[in-house]
């Protein structure tokens, strides 16, 4: 996990709850908490600005053909981690702490708990010592695996088809 005080960053913009940053050295933005957070904590709602029948790489997978912005937009710069301390709850349309986040810390979610089989895979730099390597959607990665994380209620449905085919 990446604490704003390991890198430097520029200020974005502000959110109250969170700021995005971006990283000096390569361009690459991120949302940083403000405060901190406990497990199980609401740090904010979010919607459909649209929703779309294909997946891109801005998108969070809601059903089979339905992938939607987000709202607010700033929401796009929570970036993957295969330790994440957030879990976009598409069912109650929240975002959720899963783990302890101290203020300063980057906001990150484990992208296969909301994506099957992600529009744009790539080569994970998370650099966690559970780290998945090559992220390309829940479809791809073992059950054992996936019971380590909270999944959305999409993801859920779609492992319980995979496993209880008829």
């Amino acid at each position: 996990m990446v604490n704003i005080s390991t890198a430097t960053y520029r200020l974005i913009s502000d959110h109250s709850f969170a700021v995005v940053r971006q990283n000096i050295a390569n361009d690459q933005k991120a949302f940083f908490a403000q405060r901190s957070y406990s497990p199980g904590e609401v740090l904010a709602r979010f919607t459909a600005g649209e929703v779309l029948d294909r997946p891109s790489y801005l998108t969070v997978q809601v059903g089979i053909n339905q992938h939607i912005m987000l709202q607010p937009e700033h929401l796009q710069y929570i970036n993957h981690s295969c330790e994440p301390n957030v879990f976009f709850d598409t069912s109650s349309m929240q975002i959720i702490a899963v783990r302890p986040i101290r203020e300063g810390d980057e906001m990150t979610f484990f992208y296969p708990s909301t994506e099957w089989d992600m529009a744009q895979p790539f080569s994970c730099l998370c650099g966690t010592a559970s780290c998945l390597g090559e992220i390309r959607g829940a479809a791809h990665i073992e059950q054992s695996r996936l019971d380590e994380y909270r999944l959305t209620d999409f993801i859920q449905q779609q492992l319980h088809a995979r496993n209880n085919p008829h």
